[in-house]
This record gives C-alpha cells, sequence and structure tokens, in this order.
C-alpha cells in the first residue's frame, strides 16, 4: 500500500503539469475545438469505502476520457488529494483548517488504487453537450493551476464530492433540477452512523465531537456531501433549458467491480460494552461505600480524569470553524471543572465540587432532550451523579 501511494504521488506532479496544458484558451474557442468535444466523455466516479479510515464515507472523482486519438488524455480529477503526514495535520482537520487540494491522475492508476482496496468504483456518464464539455475542461485546467488547486476543506460542506458537484453544475447551461426522496431527511449524525456501522469506535468519536446543529434535519443538497447520495441525486437529474429536459446522466457503468476487503480487527469491545462495565463497577462501589461509610478516592479520581479529558478536547472544539461540533451540550458534562478540583479530592477534602457535579447530571439529562450523546456517556454520567450523591449524604449527615 505504501509503495502504491509514493507511485501515485510521484506520478501526480508530473501528470499535473502535463494536463494543464491541454487546456486552450477561451478565445481560441471555434467549431473545430468544439467539434472535437464529441469525442470526450465526462464522468462523475463514486468509490465505495474501504478500510481505511479517512474513506469511510467513500469518495467521488471527475474523469475526463478523450477518446478521439490514441493517447488521448483519460484523467481522473480528484478534489480529495492531502498529505497525512503534515505538521499537526489531525488537529487542523479537528478545527477546520485542513487544506485539501485538487490533483489530476492518468485514469488507469486511479481503478488500480481502488482495485487493491476492493472498493467499486461506478461510473455515470454526463449527458453534456459540446460546450458544456469545454467549458468544464477549462474550469478543471483553471482549478489546477498552482494558485488555485489548494481548498479549505470542510467535511459537511466543502469536501471532495460537494466540489465536484459545484463544478458540474457551473458549466451546465441550463439548471439542473434534481428528484425529492419521500420521507427522507435525515441528520448529519444520522448519515455518520449510516457509514460507520462496522467501526463503532469511529462513530463514537464522532458522535463525541457533534454537537446540537448536527442532529438538524436535513435538506437534499446538504446530503450530498455523501458520495453514494450524490450518485443517487445524479442518476434522478434532470437538465431545463429553455422549457426542455434532458437527463443528466446517459449511461452507468461499473468501472471498478467489487473486490474482497481486508477488514483489520479493532478494539475488541464496543464502546458500549466498556460503558456498561464502568457502570457495573461504579455500582459495585455506590453500594460498598454507601454500607461502609466510606469514600473509594481512586475510583473519584479516575471518573475525574475521564471526564476532565473528554471536556478538554469538547472545550477546544469551541474554537473550531465546524458549525457541527461548536454548540455541543456534552459539555455540561464533560468539561475541564474536575481538574480544578482534582487536588481537594486527592486529599479528601470537602469541596463544593460533588454538588455542582449533581447539578451538571441533572442539567446534562435535560440537554440530551435536545442532542444525541455519544454511546455510553450516561453511563459516566450516573457514576458520577452516585458519587454525588455520596458526598451530599454525608454533608447533610
Amino acid at each position: 500500500m505504501k509503495h502504491l501511494k509514493t507511485v501515485f504521488n510521484a506520478l501526480r506532479w508530473g501528470f499535473l503539469t502535463f494536463i494543464t496544458g491541454f487546456s486552450v484558451p477561451v478565445a481560441a474557442q471555434d467549431d473545430s475545438t468544439l467539434l472535437a468535444m464529441d469525442s470526450v466523455e465526462i464522468s462523475l466516479l463514486t468509490c465505495q469505502p474501504h478500510d481505511e479510515v479517512y474513506s469511510l464515507y467513500g469518495h467521488t472523482a471527475i474523469r475526463y476520457h478523450d477518446m478521439h486519438k490514441k493517447g488521448g488524455v483519460d484523467a481522473a480529477f480528484n478534489y480529495g488529494v492531502f498529505n497525512f503526514n503534515a505538521p499537526h495535520f489531525v488537529a487542523r482537520f479537528v478545527f477546520g483548517l485542513t487544506d485539501y487540494e485538487l490533483g489530476a491522475f492518468p485514469y488507469h492508476l486511479f481503478q488500480n488504487e481502488y482495485r487493491h482496496f476492493g472498493s467499486m468504483v461506478t461510473e455515470q456518464v454526463l449527458n453534456l453537450t459540446a460546450q458544456e464539455k469545454y467549458k468544464l475542461r477549462q474550469a478543471l485546467s483553471e482549478n489546477l493551476r498552482p494558485e488555485n488547486r489548494i481548498y479549505r476543506y470542510n467535511y459537511f460542506y466543502n469536501n471532495c464530492t460537494t466540489k465536484a458537484r459545484d463544478i458540474i453544475e457551473q458549466c451546465i447551461n441550463g439548471k439542473v433540477e434534481y428528484a425529492g426522496r419521500e420521507d427522507y431527511t435525515p441528520t448529519y449524525r444520522d448519515m455518520v452512523h449510516e457509514m460507520t456501522q462496522r467501526n463503532p469506535w469511529s462513530r463514537w468519536g464522532n458522535d463525541l465531537l457533534l454537537g446540537i446543529m448536527s442532529d438538524q434535519p436535513t435538506t437534499l443538497r446538504q446530503q450530498e456531501f455523501l458520495p453514494h447520495n450524490l450518485l443517487y441525486d445524479f442518476d434522478r437529474a434532470q437538465i431545463y433549458v429553455n422549457g426542455n429536459y434532458r437527463p443528466l446522466v446517459k449511461e452507468r457503468r461499473i468501472a471498478v467491480p467489487a473486490g474482497v476487503q481486508m477488514h483489520e480487527p479493532g478494539f475488541p469491545l464496543s464502546p458500549m460494552q466498556c460503558f456498561i462495565a464502568l457502570l457495573a463497577v461504579g455500582l459495585a462501589l455506590f453500594l460498598i461505600q454507601w454500607k461502609k461509610h466510606c469514600i473509594f478516592i481512586v475510583w473519584e479520581v479516575l471518573l475525574m480524569l475521564i471526564t476532565g479529558i473528554m471536556g478538554i478536547v469538547l472545550f477546544l472544539m469551541l474554537f473550531s470553524q465546524h458549525p457541527t461540533v461548536s454548540l455541543n451540550l456534552q459539555i455540561i458534562l464533560l468539561n475541564p471543572l474536575p481538574f480544578f478540583f482534582l487536588w481537594p479530592v486527592i486529599r479528601g477534602r470537602k469541596t463544593i465540587y460533588w454538588r455542582i457535579t449533581a447539578t451538571l447530571c441533572c442539567l446534562f439529562l435535560i440537554g440530551g432532550l435536545f442532542q444525541s450523546y455519544a454511546e455510553g456517556i450516561w453511563s459516566l454520567a450516573l457514576c458520577l451523579l452516585l458519587q454525588s450523591i455520596l458526598h451530599i449524604d454525608r454533608l447533610r449527615k
């Protein structure tokens, strides 16, 4: 896999230089140029997910295939190029500061990449006029220029799929009209869950970071951030021009058949299993402490560390440029507050922390009416509430 990526990147830059040179200045457009476009096919490529974390949601690219002459350009234009080894990549991604770019690759290398992963690639040949193909070629060439190819990536609003959709729409001499989906108004969280069914810890991490905005119903256009949703919509879309309609897609075919995918086993326990185990321990320790009139400080410190560490993450999300993570009601419970009271708890001193925690647990319960929480967080909340009850009861007595 590393070898394949190295070859891919090495060829990418040389091909990018070549592909940029195939554009014709706008002023040079004439009948012969448009006639040559009759032998060009432009397609939307939709790639199935595979086991790499960056591909859990699939991928979209645009194919430009000139069949007029032998050795004509056959390229995949990919808005999903990024450098995972760039400094602070994960932190920048979380804060919405990641830059992706457009790359152009020989189509057969693009196919080989997805054959390697066993991912099926569906090709939808677009029903474009010669002038629309020409405009799209010019737009892609312009986007490939060094000063234009980099863009600020946003997972839900400006990703490799929405960029492909937008540039295709911009080059059509008419309006693309999409068929609606009856009774299908999922939230962003619903769609993330759909794509991470086999990756429970990825789903849990997403649920921890996603806030209340991710639980709002989405429009058809918002749903097209997922490649398979855009494929579905393109199949049913019509181009409206001067009172006439024509289908957006004239042919659909399989560019890469589905192969065998290898899924590496992850952590053996799911998040829910881990939190159920935590709750079971919490209930047992609560009963022991209640009966023996004692406090297990090590257990309290563990709960505070778990809560505080997750709280730091959610506090930092307040400064993220992703709208769907900046308002997260889980911060009511998961916040850095425990670190301010950690030392008094370790020393066994009386502290107001547990009264505050009991109040926050109740507010957290109310917040659950408006936002879906990460799987198992309720168990952590109950463990904290039980410890708070112990301390409140001791203060009362």
